[in-house]
């Protein structure tokens, strides 16, 4: 293939820009305008060609025979295909790469990426462009900004080369990238306006409704402190919980705090129930602000899934452009509307399928726990089988709740977590309520029954500090995962699960614990959250390579977690259904003993699968 560098320059002012407006907002909007392009074919110097020119530009582009490479590729390439009819044979962003090698740094963009690298300097003319369209720019403004654009190109294409050849970034990692991209660029699904309109009165009838019932000031019900203050004025002490992010007491308002719903359901003062079902559809805002962002990109055409790949730690997508469809209400049918707002296109099914508990799997098969390895690969009920030893009973005498019991444990016990964390999950997700003793009793059957994921976290503490102290050593049963000095531990896909600046310091009770800069904070790590690093992320490489392995025969348009979504034609639905599952079902050939399962869907909307 051909190796094309490109960078558009395009109209902005201080209303119409990307710091306001989505990108897909930006470059459907009809003030967009290109200004011009700069285009770098293989080794040949960067060319730059205003506005008038853009098209010859274009036509020197092989598109079915060239890799097409950007900074913020999500950007320009939706400019080639929705302004231009252009789409590459494959797609390569700068920005994605520097995300997965470098994902604790604060900042991707071409500048700093630049300065990082030592590589030259990114200009400033584009200031000078604010608020100027193409027929207001002068001949020498003009040939200056083409200066800014071709040096922009040149920085992309040292970046690219960089990264390819002395960083040796994967080639599943390029694909992945450019399968993340296509999702948006060349959009496959549509968005149900009507039902969406219905949706979107809905909701802001049920907040008004809420709202007026109180008579309180708006801003009351979104700050905890002033809500908290609001309870109190009523004779109510706010109720209160351990954050599981910072470990610090904090309050209690979200809908899955159960003390918070019994001041709605039993607090024997109506002002009290009223203010508390207010504050809980107040604070559910961002399904009115997502419901109206669905229905006016519903409005402008196809709907682009705006995914970032590498968004997190373990190298999972997650959602940007203001539409995070990785948190869309999966399991209420009450719920369910902006799911099944989402359509497949005319003559078309979607398929969503998920890898069944993909990370109790990997870190079972990780720890070398091969009873429960191969409980998972026979298909036994492993949430029954660990109620049963919690309870010490039979697994055909488990009931449904000690069944919700060790399902809890065995999703949320598999980290290094302690009772007090464990009768919170308990109470929240299983709604079972246990003693404190009763959370030691179970968190120590657990351990004691999987001994080997344990000794897993005890490998990953002794892996921090042979990375810190720059020694190498393998990690888990497999030898999948190792101590690679100067890099992190390694992964199945070619990157690294990353420390940097790994050093110990004692905690606020004398403590000495391991500490790494992640974004400029500070973020403890211990043995047990390695683990959970490493194991997230080995799940996330089985999950990429089986969407690989869907496109080679159905367009991917989705991921969620662990779920990947295709689209097939409806005459091959049941055919196509299956061939999903047997991606989803298949190993990597890294993962020989690695069981897996998946579930599939399917339907003529997103929620209907």
């Amino acid at each position: 293939m051909n190796r094309v560098v490109l960078d558009f320059e395009t109209y902005y002012d201080r209303d119409y820009s990307l710091t306001k407006l989505t990108t897909e907002e930006y470059i459907r909007d009809e003030r967009f305008e290109a200004i011009g392009v700069a285009i770098k074919i293989n080794d040949e110097p960067a060319q730059w060609y205003p506005q008038m020119h853009i098209e010859k530009g274009l036509r020197t582009v092989d598109w079915e025979n060239s890799l097409v490479i950007g900074q913020n590729m999500m950007f320009d390439a939706a400019i080639l295909a929705w302004r231009f009819n252009r789409k590459a044979r494959a797609w390569g962003d700068t920005l994605g790469m520097s995300r997965a090698l470098f994902p604790h740094d604060k900042a991707h963009g071409l500048a700093a990426q630049a300065k990082r690298h030592s590589i030259g300097m990114k200009g400033d003319e584009v200031i000078n462009a604010l608020g100027k369209r193409h027929k207001d720019f002068t001949e020498e403004q003009l040939a200056r900004y083409g200066e800014y654009c071709i040096n922009d190109v040149e920085l992309t294409t040292k970046l690219f080369d960089l990264y390819a050849t002395d960083y040796k970034f994967p080639v599943g990692e390029m694909k992945l990238i450019d399968a993340t991209l296509r999702m948006f660029v060349e959009p496959k699904l549509v968005l149900d306006a009507p039902l969406l309109r219905e949706y979107v009165v809905e909701v802001r009838e049920t907040q008004e409704a809420l709202l007026a019932a109180v008579n309180v000031d708006r801003a009351q019900f979104m700050s905890n402190k002033q809500f908290a203050e609001l309870l109190r004025e009523y004779g109510v002490e706010p109720p209160t919980k351990i954050s599981l992010t910072t470990g610090k007491e904090t309050y209690a308002f979200a809908k899955t705090d159960e003390d918070f719903k019994r001041l709605m359901e039993e607090h024997p003062d109506p002002r009290v129930n009223a203010l508390v079902a207010a504050r809980l559809g107040v604070k559910s805002t961002i399904e009115e602000t997502r419901a109206e962002r669905f229905l006016q990109m519903s409005n402008r055409g196809a709907f682009p899934v705006p995914l970032r790949y590498y968004g997190a730690h373990s190298g999972r997508w997650s959602g940007q452009d203001k539409v995070n469809l990785q948190n869309l209400p999966a399991r209420d049918p009450t719920k369910n509307t902006l799911k099944r707002a989402i359509k497949a296109p005319p003559g078309y099914v979607i398929i969503d399928c998920d890898s069944s508990q993909i990370e109790a799997r990997t870190l079972a098969w990780l720890a070398g726990q091969m009873d429960l390895v191969d409980a998972f690969a026979n298909k036994q009920d492993v949430y029954r089988l660990m109620a049963a030893q919690i309870y010490g009973v039979a697994p055909d005498q488990v009931d449904k709740t000690q069944r919700q019991v060790g399902k809890t444990v065995i999703l949320g016990a598999g980290y290094g977590v302690g009772h007090a964390k464990l009768r919170l999950f308990l109470k929240t997700g299983a709604k079972v309520e246990v003693s404190e003793e009763e959370a030691k009793r179970i968190i120590d059957t657990y351990r004691r029954t999987y001994y080997r994921i344990p000794e897993l976290w005890k490998r990953a503490d002794t892996a921090l500090a042979m990375l810190a102290a720059q020694m190498p050593m393998p990690v888990d049963a497999q030898q999948l995962v190792h101590v690679v000095p100067g890099k992190g531990l390694s992964l199945p896909s070619g990157l690294h699960i990353q420390y940097p600046d790994l050093r110990q310091f004692a905690d606020e009770e004398g403590q000495l614990r391991w500490h790494y800069t992640s974004r400029g904070r500070i973020v403890a790590v211990y043995g047990g959250k390695c683990v959970e690093n490493f194991t997230q992320a080995v799940a996330r490489c089985v999950v990429g390579e089986q969407m690989l392995r869907i496109a080679k025969r159905y367009t991917p348009v989705l991921t969620v977690h662990d779920a990947v979504a295709c689209i097939a034609p409806e005459e091959e639905a049941e055919e196509a259904q299956r061939y999903v599952e047997e991606c989803m079902s298949w190993r990597p050939r890294w993962a020989g003993t690695l069981p897996l399962a998946c579930e599939a869907g399917r339907g003529a909307s997103y929620g209907g699968c």
